[in-house]
């Protein structure tokens, strides 16, 4: 079997909804091809974000190298331009060690970033710290995220295509960048869009139909739960971290901690704590169908995609791995 050509710089990415499988296949292909994995996911670069992450364990690797995963603590930010530039390097030592990079997760915004090598610099650091200081007053005064998201909508509305309400930091900055350049960020955006990908890319995303992913995902919030999903997040919570940090903001926690917020503030029965945290293990379920709903459709607007429905495969790894495997070779080889 011939091998993947790393002078074409090759970059296998496995994407796809949340719950769909991409752990396990991008495992498989990494032992198929020789490679190593580089995680493309905004939580699971957390130490102590285990469970709410669903962040793959040393078993689950099975002796793949993966990078990017438990490398930062939860009082620091994380961003695109940050994992942008990990992730890069990451990528550079794989190809010095002889292996193929399979860039593995389920946030597009950062995949599109890597692979098409998008400039993100004037929207990080080409900014007035005035502008942002009294923005970010803006975003802790009345009405708070919801002004700031509703003024956004105002001067532009297409960014809220990519930009969720609960994501105050990159309003902020989609905000910080009208003012600065009289344009919205989500034209700048598309204008960086139109680069040719700075990687040979062999881009698969896995998909289910929706009923059946819609329960897969309902269970694993039940087996995090069962893990001890609750308590993780109670102990970022007595953390007391600012709400603006990225780790305050994965789904799993941010629900949990809006629940620990109620009932620390009243004197509730035991029974009533009970049932807001009944209630907040729903909006989880409930947050992560939204959200793979989203990821599926960020995704069929990239270029050059594989979809591969798992169904068509009867949901059996070897036979997706031994399909995958044959198209990179086409590809890649």
């Amino acid at each position: 079997m011939s091998k993947i050509d790393l002078k074409k710089k090759p970059l296998i990415i496995i994407a796809g909804p949340t719950a769909v499988g991409k752990t396990s296949t991008s495992v498989a292909l990494a032992k198929a091809l020789d490679g190593e994995i580089v995680s493309a996911d905004s939580v699971q670069v957390y130490r102590k974000l285990d469970i709410g992450s669903a962040k793959v364990t040393k078993d689950e690797m099975e002796g793949v190298p993966h990078h990017l995963i438990d490398i930062i603590d939860v009082t620091e930010d994380y961003d695109v331009s940050l994992f942008q530039k990990m992730a890069s390097d990451a990528i550079e030592g794989i190809y010095e060690r002889g292996h193929v990079p399979i860039l593995a997760g389920g946030t597009g915004f950062y995949i599109q970033g890597l692979l098409y090598g998008i400039d993100f610099t004037e929207e990080d650091e080409g900014t007035h710290k005035e502008i942002r200081d009294r923005l970010e007053a803006m975003a802790k005064g009345p009405g708070g995220p919801e002004a700031m998201y509703k003024k956004l909508s105002e001067v532009d509305p297409k960014s809220l295509e990519k930009i969720h309400e609960h994501n105050i930091r990159r309003v902020i900055r989609a905000l910080e960048f009208y003012e600065l350049h009289g344009s919205p960020i989500s034209a700048h955006n598309e204008e960086e869009r139109e680069k040719q990908a700075v990687y040979s890319p062999a881009f698969f995303v896995l998909t289910d139909d929706r009923e059946a992913l819609y329960e897969r995902i309902n269970k694993r919030v039940d087996l995090m739960v069962e893990q001890g999903l609750i308590e993780e997040a109670r102990w970022l919570y007595d953390l007391h971290l600012p709400k603006e940090r990225t780790s305050m903001k994965g789904i799993g926690y941010r629900e949990l901690i809006a629940a620990f917020e109620a009932i620390d503030k009243g004197n509730l029965a035991a029974s009533e704590k009970s049932a807001i945290i009944v209630q907040a293990v729903e909006k989880i379920k409930q947050d992560s169908r939204n959200y793979a709903k989203r990821q599926i459709t960020w995704f069929k607007r990239e270029r050059n995609v594989n979809f591969i429905n798992i169904k068509d495969f009867d949901y059996k790894k070897d036979r997706i791995t031994e399909w995958i495997t044959e198209k990179c070779l086409s590809l890649l080889g």
